[in-house]
């Protein structure tokens, strides 16, 4: 499912216009973006938790060449799935 169909399944859910539901799904993401840029956990009840984690500076290699290379860095947003999610696929 992309956010089109996400979008689709709510307005047809909620009696919605396309283009109003598309704009509601974009905010939502957006907002999960903002706290996560802030460094704040985004907790959806039933859901599951996204919170940021930190990967440090470290030594790679290319794997194209087998050269040594620095890794920079880099912030990476986390997603668990909350238990209620889990034990819906699992049934």
């Amino acid at each position: 499912m992309n956010n089109a169909e996400l979008a689709a399944l709510l307005a047809e859910k909620h009696g919605l216009t396309k283009t109003s539901a598309r704009a509601l799904v974009d905010d939502a993401f957006a907002a999960i973006i903002a706290a996560a840029a802030r460094g704040e956990d985004v907790t959806l009840s039933g859901f599951g938790k996204f919170s940021v984690k930190a990967s440090l500076k470290r030594e790679g290699r290319n794997p194209r060449t087998g050269a040594a290379m620095t890794i920079p860095a880099s912030k990476r947003l986390s997603f668990s799935a909350a238990k209620a999610a889990k034990d819906a696929l699992n049934g």
